[in-house]
């Protein structure tokens, strides 16, 4: 934590500010988007304690029309199942708007924009496009439905002056389906079968997910050629021997053997060392021999250390690489170890720093302290060092906590509050709606029903959806200010009712935070006697008033159930 001690004390303020900002010039139909101010100093941060906002980049927000459809993608689809618009212009225009720094987020992770494949899917539940990004057709391309490789330059850029990291989300394990216009490719670089029945390692590892869904032969050393079509390709994109180039250099500094994976890796690797983004959510990692992930990790922070001698002036810090891996199935308390019957494996040991925590969306029934306790005494043992990353809903869990979003506001206590760190599925701030009605269940794409476009219309027009978002924010703005809250350490002060206090210490460095939950409305006492002494001026970050302790006390009148209380500035 070196790299942040000459601002540690400094938050991240943004004025509003009235100036709109026009992109008539990339495009005529572009919406007139607002700005606020770029950051001069850069908050704390710590992956261990991240806000990640994660988003499937065709359903949050449309910034370019121009690019809405490529490759003819114009059959009709089953519902929720097509392209529907949102682009990577959409994201670094809503960055610019200022929604993320309001709502506290320091990490973007979207879903996958590399080509995918030009056909759609017969499903049973009709036509089904690769929208979602998780069916990659060619790992060098972007695909123009999401972008150009300028697009995205610019919004890793516009990040980073935002202090807000990026992650891309990565495939590995396996191509897009097989369709009539896009062929399989070669028996040497994918299997078509057996197909998973999860019961040991290798029937996790080698074998397709479902049917129809291609598995990379990541176990195999033995060098194989590219494919014709993508030679083809790369020939028509005026691009063959700029890739073929690139591909005989980095086999000849790394020794690797030309083997699938290490194709990949190259390919993956490049858009560290071209753009610079910050870390990798892995896709279906345990999909996948863990060394692989040991490799990619090797050559994205090599790759990432060359860009930052690059550029040395959009550094963020000295903050290594990161990678953050779906291991499907996987929970805290597991600690470091997935366990697949005949074999366990630690993937933190495997170039993860954090894993998604499947568990939280049931340890979330607990009462508050049951869940924090819990997460606290695992971190800071088993995994100390590590870290988590916790959800309540996503793209593809189709029994997420609160799926009638009946209870938005204990959502965003319950996820911003836990140690570890947090990702914010889109909407869930907004509650945006996960029961659409005419999706069904699609064993390849997950459920569509949670899918729908983010819902800018209801933040727009409902008092409810504006109320929702605002409480997300403040907890999102306090969590993001203070590592202490997803990377300190728990002590309960009083059990009614229920404060607590979190501490975070690194070096000189040193955070402490006190909140209170389920509060009384009114006149309320919050004890915090041996944790702020007698006299230090507090601030209450939710009801925006300043307070003194007293006699081991803070008293607070408000109509909120919640206080976040900080040292005055």
């Amino acid at each position: 934590m070196k790299e942040m001690l000459p601002t540690l004390v400094l938050l991240l303020a943004f004025a509003s500010c009235k100036q709109s900002r026009s992109d008539a010039v990339e495009n005529p139909k572009a919406p007139m988007e607002k700005t606020v101010p770029e950051p001069t100093k850069m908050a704390p941060f710590a992956w261990e304690g991240a806000n990640v906002y994660f988003l499937l980049t065709d359903r949050f927000h449309n910034g370019d029309t121009l690019n809405d459809v490529n490759f003819e993608r114009t059959d009709p689809t089953g519902p929720l199942r097509g392209f529907m618009g949102g682009d990577i212009v959409g994201i670094t225009n809503k960055i610019k708007e200022g929604y993320f720094t309001e709502l506290g987020v320091n990490a973007i992770w979207f879903s996958p924009v590399m080509e995918q494949i030009h056909g759609s899917t017969d499903e049973t539940t009709g036509n089904t496009y690769g929208y979602h990004g998780y069916w990659t057709k060619d790992w060098t391309a972007l695909d123009p439905n999401f972008g150009t490789k300028n697009d995205l330059e610019n919004l890793v850029k516009t990040a980073h002056r935002y202090g807000i990291r990026i992650l891309m989300d990565i495939v590995v394990n396996h191509t897009g389906p097989v369709t009539q216009r896009d062929p399989v490719w070669p028996d040497e670089w994918v299997r078509t079968n057996p197909s998973c029945t999860y019961t040991d390692y290798q029937s996790t590892t080698e074998c397709t997910l479902v049917d129809n869904l291609p598995d990379i032969h990541t176990e195999s050393d033995r060098p194989i050629e590219l494919p014709d079509a993508l030679l083809a390709k790369w020939k028509k994109e005026g691009r063959l021997s700029q890739e073929l180039d690139e591909l005989q250099l980095f086999f000849e500094r790394t020794g690797y053997p030309r083997a699938p994976r290490f194709y990949i890796i190259k390919w993956l690797s490049d858009y560290v060392n071209s753009l610079g983004v910050d870390g990798f959510r892995v896709d279906t990692a345990k999909h996948v021999n863990e060394n692989t992930w040991s490799e990619l990790y090797k050559e994205a922070s090599y790759a990432f250390e060359k860009w930052k001698k690059k550029h040395p002036e959009e550094v963020l810090d000295d903050l290594p690489f990161f990678m953050v891996g779906e291991v499907y199935g996987y929970g805290i308390s597991g600690g470091r170890n997935y366990d697949f019957g005949d074999k366990k494996v630690d993937y933190f040991d495997h170039g993860f720093k954090s894993l998604i925590n499947f568990e939280l969306k049931k340890d979330a029934q607990q009462d508050y302290e049951t869940i924090f306790e819990k997460y606290n005494d695992i971190l800071h043992n088993s995994l100390k060092g590590k870290s988590v990353l916790n959800y309540l809903t996503s793209h593809d869990d189709g029994d997420p906590f609160d799926k009638e979003r009946n209870d938005p506001i204990k959502a965003a206590n319950i996820l911003l509050l836990t140690p570890g760190a947090s990702q914010i599925y889109y909407g869930d701030e907004t509650a945006r709606s996960l029961t659409i009605a005419g999706t069904d269940d699609n064993p390849v794409m997950g459920d569509a029903t949670l899918r729908s476009f983010m819902n800018w219309d209801e933040l727009e027009n409902l008092p409810r959806t504006k109320r929702v978002l605002e409480h997300w924010r403040k907890l999102g703005k306090f969590r993001h200010d203070h590592l202490a809250v997803g990377a300190g350490k728990q002590q309960r002060l009083t059990k009614s009712p229920y404060v607590f206090s979190r501490t975070y210490l690194d070096g000189d460095f040193k955070d402490k935070v006190v909140i209170g939950l389920d509060l009384p409305e009114g006149k309320k006492s919050l004890r915090v006697k041996g944790f702020f002494g007698d006299g230090t001026a507090l601030y209450d970050a939710y009801s925006d008033t300043e307070v003194t302790v007293a006699e081991g006390k803070v008293l607070l009148d408000n109509p909120y159930n919640i206080a976040l209380l900080e040292v005055a500035e």
